[in-house]
C-alpha cells in the first residue's frame, strides 16, 4: 500500500524541497500541497491523505488549529509537523492538538520516510533535536515498572487498550489501571501528552519505536 502524502507550507519552495525528498521512496506518493489552511480543507472534502506534513505558521490559521481540526474531522489522517521552529511550547502544542510527529525543516530524506512511515501506521516520532529540547531542565525521572513501561513503548507505538491486552495476555481492565498510572505519574492528561512526556523523561526511545 502507497503512503499518499499532502504537503500544507506557505513557501513554494519548502514544498518543492519537500516533495524532491519524497522521490524514490517506493511506498510513498506525492498527493499535492495546499499554501494555507483553506486551502488544505478544501481539498480534504475530496480527497483524504494518508499523513499531511504541516508547517506551523500558516497564512489564515495556524498549523496548531489545523492539526486539531483534522484529528477531530478527519482522525484517519496522520499530521507530522515539519516547521523551523525548536521551540518546546510549539512542540508541545502542536503533539497535544493531534500531530503524530514533529520534525525540523532540515530534516534528511531517510528520517523523513522513517517519519512518515511512522506516523502512518499510528506511532509518535519526533526528531532527535526535538527530543533534546523536550529534554531540557529534566525534572526528576518517574519511576515507572517493567510492565508499565512495556505498556509504555505499545502505547507509543500507537496500539488501543484491547490490542496491548491481547499482545502482554493480560485483561484490558489492568491495561486501562497500567495507562492511568502512567498518566498519573508522568502528569500527562490525554494519549499524546503521556508520550510526549515519555520521550522527555528517556522512559522511550525513538529506536525502542522503530
Amino acid at each position: 500500500m502507497k503512503i499518499n502524502v499532502f504537503i500544507v507550507d506557505d513557501h513554494f519552495m519548502v514544498i518543492e524541497g519537500l516533495r524532491a525528498l519524497l522521490q524514490g521512496a517506493e511506498d510513498i506518493d506525492y498527493a499535492g500541497h495546499a499554501m494555507n489552511a483553506a486551502s488544505c480543507l478544501a481539498y480534504l472534502k475530496k480527497e483524504q491523505p494518508d499523513v499531511i506534513l504541516m508547517d506551523i505558521n500558516l497564512p489564515d490559521q495556524s498549523g496548531i488549529e489545523l492539526s486539531k481540526y483534522i484529528k477531530d474531522n478527519y482522525p484517519e489522517i496522520a499530521v507530522l509537523a515539519v516547521s523551523s521552529f525548536n521551540q518546546r511550547s510549539f512542540i508541545q502544542d502542536m503533539l497535544d492538538n493531534g500531530a503524530k510527529g514533529y520534525v525540523l525543516k532540515n530534516v534528511t530524506q531517510s528520517e523523513l520516510w522513517q517519519a512518515i512511515r511512522a506516523v502512518a501506521i499510528g506511532k509518535t516520532w519526533v526528531s532527535a533535536e526535538v527530543v533534546q529540547t523536550l529534554r531540557q531542565r529534566q525534572p526528576d525521572k518517574p519511576v515507572i515498572t517493567r510492565r508499565e513501561k512495556e505498556v509504555l513503548e505499545l502505547i507509543a507505538k500507537g496500539l488501543t487498550n484491547p490490542e496491548i491486552a491481547e499482545k502482554l495476555f493480560v485483561s484490558i481492565t489492568t491495561i486501562e489501571t497500567h495507562r492511568k498510572n502512567l498518566l498519573h505519574k508522568l502528569n500527562a492528561n490525554n494519549t499524546a501528552s503521556l508520550v510526549r512526556q515519555a520521550f522527555y523523561f528517556e522512559l522511550i526511545t525513538i529506536e525502542e519505536q522503530q
